[in-house]
């Protein structure tokens, strides 16, 4: 879930430009793959025909990548299918900018290939006002249609029982307050009309591209109106580290920040690792900090955390004050993200070449609240400056 920089990247010269040629097979050859960020997320061409094996991915990309049978292993989720509990009777509330035009054949598609059931309801709303109409020229809508498409496929994955109720919103959302008001408005909506359990939110602005600390905190509503109707709220924490995008979504911040609403008391922070998984989902080693190097990325690829310079420390992390001190720690939960350990996603919206997709940056679409391990153990590399988060603290 990369901040979003509005524009499409190459790496190390051996990705082309999406759309390459396919072996007959459908896999690619080795020289023909591509890599883009967009909004919050890294993605590069596959197959037009068919999602990649661990094997083929390592081939190509020197990287492994996953299919859901291996992600769901990892995270111990048959047991849970085998008692009947796949996220049944639960509806899972996605917010995404924009919205894909193709996304309902899309996962039906992805739910074919893997052979998912469809979704019980797959509903799509914009109560904060109509969506723009879909450009493919338009690579701001082009990032978040990816986005989208990865939000429900992979929530789908990780509660296949589950509703899903896809909530666009009309303004991107970028640093600052940009998208935030529409966000804040389409959230109140669904919690007052009482249409999820659960909210996923695939963005984060840095707290510091805030103008004052009471502009931030006055995004809040929709948040103190899911506490008091029992709707779980899960935002991503980042991807780049322990640095964060400065309000021209160009520059990294010189010292530690943390994204908004991730840092929020009021929302689970969902933060990324790189997971070591054999043919059949089974760890040949440990969860780790992802942490992807230039060879992989162009930018910073890894997962973010560290301490709030908004919020202080909240009771539920109490256990977790020698990390963390007197300030909000982020993230609480961490996940598969890492490029090097990316999930096939099928995508065919214009804009880009339909086909399978390993994508990135996934940490906080999965919700399963038996998975996954505490992300403190890669917030020390986070939290060095404290002196430099609490200045900015007072200049909020």
């Amino acid at each position: 879930m990369l901040r979003r920089t509005h524009r499409y990247l190459r790496t190390a010269g051996a990705l082309a430009l999406a759309g390459g040629s396919l072996l007959a097979g459908g896999a690619p050859a080795g020289a023909a793959a591509s890599i883009a960020i967009g909004p919050m997320m890294v993605s590069r061409f596959a197959s037009a025909t068919q999602p990649l094996t661990q094997s083929q991915c390592v081939a190509i990309f020197t990287e492994p990548c996953y299919l859901p049978a291996q992600i769901q292993t990892a995270y111990n989720e048959q047991p849970l299918f085998n008692s009947g509990i796949t996220g049944a009777g639960q509806t899972i509330v996605i917010v995404d900018s924009f919205g894909s035009p193709t996304i309902k054949s899309d996962l039906a598609t992805f739910d074919s290939q893997f052979n998912l059931p469809a979704p019980p309801s797959f509903r799509i709303i914009q109560p904060a006002g109509k969506v723009p109409a879909y450009n493919p020229n338009n690579s701001d809508m082009v990032g978040w249609a990816g986005e989208t498409t990865l939000d429900v496929e992979w929530s789908h994955t990780i509660a296949p029982g589950a509703n899903i109720l896809l909530v666009e919103t009309p303004v991107s959302e970028t640093e600052g307050t940009a998208g935030f008001p529409q966000i804040v408005k389409a959230e109140n909506y669904v919690i007052d009309h009482h249409l999820g359990d659960v909210i996923t939110q695939s963005f984060g602005a840095t707290e510091q591209t805030f103008t004052s600390q009471q502009q931030l905190l006055s995004q809040r509503s929709a948040y103190f109106n899911a506490l008091a109707h029992n709707v779980s709220v899960l935002a991503s924490s980042g991807d780049t580290g322990a640095a964060n995008y400065e309000f021209d979504g160009t520059d990294l911040y010189p010292f530690p920040t943390v994204g908004w609403p991730a840092s929020d008391p009021l929302v689970t922070g969902v933060g990324g690792l790189q997971l070591h998984l054999d043919q059949n989902g089974f760890r040949t080693a440990p969860d780790n900090v992802w942490n992807d190097p230039a060879s992989i990325c162009s930018q910073p690829c890894a997962g973010s955390g560290g301490l709030s310079s908004v919020f202080d420390r909240p009771f539920f992390q109490d256990r977790v004050a020698r990390v963390v001190g007197r300030d909000r720690g982020v993230p609480d939960v961490s996940l598969n993200a890492a490029v090097s350990s990316a999930v096939n996603v099928w995508m065919s919206f214009d804009g880009l070449t339909g086909g399978f997709y390993q994508i990135a940056g996934a940490a906080h679409r999965f919700r399963d609240d038996k998975a996954g391990g505490h992300g403190y153990v890669d917030m020390t590399k986070s939290i060095a400056r404290v002196s430099s988060l609490r200045s900015a603290r007072r200049s909020l």
